[in-house]
């Protein structure tokens, strides 16, 4: 990390000499090192640089610690506030924390005890800088299309909808359980020329066939016990509209016939009658089976997988776009911490790495369901490793090791541990800096 890469801490004290020593203990730290005799020079110096950390005296002749505070938090509300108090003033500085300081140290200082402290509000601000590029993507994203993710994967699913949407085209949906068919299924719908018309869904995995049936194409009264009036099917409701198929690799050969005729001739029978009833329905369906699989040994019509595979829109796994995690994780955050009225300030980065590499056999849904499980059980305002299952912490990571020669200097071993990172990540910038803690921009400048 290079100086300007380096966080910005400001000194603020009235005694020189305390505050030299502590510019030298810090700038050994690697940090960047402003310094002010203070309160009234340290506003300036906030108003001049990005200043990530201020560590403050509490008592000042020209404006106190106390004052400095609210100051900063108007500049710079992103920045972290550590006030230096004697022991006769701690309970002002205790009045500092409610105020919005991230802490407070007492004098004499110690050496351990301050480097701790700013270096975990400087991990903090980092966090916190974090989420808010993360909601700003999200909230882009979410405008763009409502779908989370820009990973390379997501994106040729995404340029598909963009192009068959505005079509009458039949489209199936693949992929594994839980990586959000229904979504696409919705953004279909959302943008293609029906969006007044109705949009209905049929889980076929959900009912027995002869529920199905009825469900699909709707009864007259007497058709079967029970049928004590005349029931308008799915295929009717969704006149004008769309019709989603989820799961239609479970339909029986029998309903399997039935949705043949309808696809080829627009029309249907409601059980119990012989009046041909006449509809205007996109048709969209999804599965997580292999069809192919399924057409081999013959639990499948080969003549109705052509009918729905006219355009196929394949969603990726999430382990195979673990770069869209970040963002992910945050969006269901959010959603959570809103909906469980929870004061979570964001997720640790050891957390996120953590979630970063696992394999997500689950897919968004996990994904979506680890978080709210953290979000319940979070005592601390902040998602860190052991608030995550031990199915997904546990998880070893795939380990690679990297042999250096002594004497290789570090601007080489820090090229060799980027460029051996992304050969594991596949190639992903993203990811890479994820796992590395650093910004995605530093790889394309490192490379």
């Amino acid at each position: 990390m290079t100086l300007a890469e380096a966080p910005t801490v400001l000194l603020v004290d009235d005694e020189v000499a305390h505050l030299k020593t502590l510019e030298r203990l810090f700038s050994k730290e690697g940090l960047h090192v402003l310094t002010a005799e203070g309160g009234q020079a340290a506003i300036e110096l906030v108003r001049q640089h990005p200043v990530q950390l201020v560590i403050t005296d509490l008592m000042m002749p020209d404006l106190d610690g106390m004052d400095l505070l609210k100051v900063v938090r108007t500049l710079r509300p992103e920045a972290e506030v550590i006030l230096m108090t004697a022991f006769g003033t701690v309970e002002r500085a205790v009045q500092g924390m409610r105020d919005g300081a991230y802490d407070f140290i007492t004098k004499p200082i110690k050496r351990a005890t301050i480097l701790k402290s700013a270096h975990q509000a400087l991990e903090r601000q980092a966090l916190m800088a974090e989420n808010r590029e993360l909601k700003a993507q999200i909230a882009q994203l979410r405008g763009e299309r409502g779908i989370v993710g820009q990973s390379a994967a997501l994106r040729e699913s995404l340029r598909l909808v963009d192009q068959v949407a505005p079509t009458d085209v039949t489209v199936l949906l693949t992929g594994e359980s839980g990586t959000g068919k229904e979504l696409f299924a919705r953004m279909l719908y959302e943008h293609s020329d029906r969006p007044d018309k109705p949009f209905i869904t049929v889980n076929c995995a959900a009912l027995p066939e002869s529920i199905l049936e009825s469900e699909l194409f709707g009864y007259e009264k007497g058709a079967f016990t029970g049928a004590n009036q005349r029931r308008v099917g799915r295929f009717e409701a969704a006149d004008g509209g769309t019709l989603f198929l989820d799961e239609i690799g479970e339909l029986s050969p029998q309903v399997q016939v039935k949705l043949l005729r309808v696809l080829q001739e627009s029309e249907f029978e409601r059980l119990g009658s012989n009046e041909t009833v006449h509809v205007d329905v996109r048709i969209v369906a999804a599965t997580n089976r292999d069809l192919d699989e399924e057409m081999r040994v013959g639990r499948f019509r080969e003549d109705l997988f052509w009918r729905l595979n006219v355009v196929n829109i394949h969603i990726p796994r999430l382990r195979d776009r673990l770069e869209d995690v970040p963002l992910l994780a945050e969006h269901f955050l959010n959603r959570f911490r809103q909906k469980n009225r929870r004061d979570i300030q964001g997720i640790s980065r050891d957390a996120m790495q953590i979630m970063a590499r696992y394999s997500w056999p689950g897919n968004v849904r996990e994904l979506e369901n680890v978080l709210e499980r953290a979000v319940v059980l979070d005592r601390d305002g902040v998602i860190d490793v052991d608030d995550l299952p031990e199915s997904v912490s546990a998880t070893p990571a795939e380990q690679r090791s990297l042999t250096i020669p002594l004497g290789t200097t570090l601007e080489e071993i820090e090229r060799r541990v980027i460029e051996e990172t992304l050969r594991m990540t596949g190639g992903d910038k993203r990811l890479t800096a994820n796992l590395l803690g650093i910004a995605t921009r530093t790889i394309y400048r490192k490379i």
